[in-house]
């Protein structure tokens, strides 16, 4: 009792305390829900960061597992059927920092959800082309409408949570689109042999749609996106980021990424084809496969920088993805399948990190930011695209392969001179696994 003669109500023994735990149920305070409003949006955002990888990538490289098909059928070169890729990678290039722009004046949500609806638009009259050319411009168009879903998605990422969950959320969006890339190839794959190519691109548009409405019913709104002053201001935000050399750097690495994989991942397929292969298109999206292992590992990276260092965790897996190339160069398939899932997985975990490093190096203008890098990182994959084809006619997979060497090499030097040590840009605090 108190000297007021009240009780002490904490005490668990007191009248008042039995009082109250007699009370009927009905007038018993509410059980706290354990799913806390924080904890339900946090939960949101991974799904719909998960999503928007996913819807982008299933889309972006659908036609890789089947280009060989697609040759037989419009008559066109390896290098002549490439450009497919080449055109919707340059198209995400051009137009991905000006996404960046529109979104620090519109909006995030309202930006990726409206970009994931038109984005079904380009994919169907992809699937009504009658010609190569008409192809390759629909699938221009379908590029254009990738960045505002995928940047945006990101530099959402990165101003809605705090660094240490930036980092594992951009690994499950990682996580997304390297199980959106797998499905793309596999998945159009398996439907090009059972009901053509064609209605396999009708059924990536019915997922675009329904991923459209998945993230426009979960994702939270933003909380602390600061409206730019116009796109005049934003622009100059984007332009002020070529002067962090941090960010250079970074953009240099994402172009040799992409430049890499589109490379390597494009006229493995034209080898795989032929002799003494000749894997059908089913067979050719299952290689693929080889994704998943990046997916899997690519939620841990916060972890394994935080343990080893940004800069060296980057060269050790651009050791391993070297590693994996030498290994496509030998003839058994299971060397040349197990080659390709190091270079999936060092892929993966490199775009991971780099497109983290941006996020938190840039201290405004987050989109601009992304979208730059994104810029940098699709030029790469038209430029691994074009060269590869310059490659391959030159020299075959071995003149491929000893291409992607040299650009890895280079990648490395680049984090090893260019990436800070420990400055500005902090490394990522290590996470619980996604």
């Amino acid at each position: 009792m108190t000297k007021e003669g009240g009780c002490q109500p904490s005490h668990p023994l007191t009248p008042c305390a039995k009082a109250r735990h007699s009370l009927p149920a009905l007038t018993r305070p509410p059980v706290p829900d354990p799913m806390t409003p924080s904890r339900r949006n946090s939960l949101a955002i991974r799904l719909c960061a998960g999503l928007a990888g996913y819807c982008c990538f299933i889309n972006l490289y659908s036609p890789q597992a089947i280009l060989p098909l697609l040759a037989l059928e419009f008559g066109a070169t390896a290098a002549g059927i490439a450009t497919i890729m080449t055109a919707s990678t340059l198209a995400v290039a051009l137009i991905a920092p000006f996404s960046g722009t529109v979104a620090d004046v519109l909006g995030r949500k309202r930006v990726i959800v409206a970009a994931m609806v038109v984005l079904a638009i380009p994919t169907v009259m992809s699937a009504l082309a009658p010609t190569l050319p008409e192809l390759v411009f629909w699938r221009f168009v379908q590029g254009l409408t990738l960045p505002p879903i995928f940047a945006v998605a990101i530099a959402y990422i990165g101003e809605e949570l705090p660094p240490h969950e930036a980092t594992a959320v951009a690994g499950v969006y990682t996580s997304g689109a390297s199980i959106g890339g797998f499905s793309g190839r596999f998945v159009t794959g398996i439907l090009a042999d059972l009901i053509g190519w064609r209605n396999a691109f009708l059924v990536l548009a019915v997922v675009a749609l329904a991923c459209a409405v998945a993230v426009a019913a979960l994702l939270p709104k933003e909380r602390k996106f600061v409206r730019s002053e116009g796109l005049i201001a934003s622009s100059k935000q984007m332009l002020a980021h070529f002067r962090n050399p941090q960010l250079i750097a970074t953009y240099a690495v994402g172009f040799g990424v992409l430049f890499n994989f589109i490379a390597t991942f494009t006229y493995i397929s034209f080898r795989l084809a032929g002799e003494p292969y000749n894997l059908s298109a089913t067979m050719l999206g299952a290689i693929f496969v080889v994704y998943l292992v990046g997916s899997a590992l690519t939620p841990l990276i916060g972890r394994a920088v935080g343990r080893f260092g940004r800069r060296h965790f980057m060269i050790g897996v651009l050791a391993v993805w070297a590693a994996g190339m030498v290994l496509t160069l030998f003839e058994p398939l299971w060397l040349i399948v197990l080659g390709l899932t190091l270079a999936a997985a060092c892929g993966l975990l490199c775009q991971a990190v780099s497109t983290g490093y941006v996020t938190i190096t840039a201290k405004a203008g987050r989109s601009s930011a992304v979208g730059l890098y994104v810029t940098s990182f699709y030029l790469g994959g038209s430029f691994g695209a074009a060269l590869g084809g310059v490659a391959w006619t030159l020299g075959g997979w071995p003149a491929c392969a000893a291409m992607t060497l040299a650009m890895l090499a280079m990648i490395a030097a680049i984090v090893f001179f260019a990436w800070t040590r420990g400055g500005s840009a902090p490394a990522a605090t290590p996470v619980e696994p996604a």
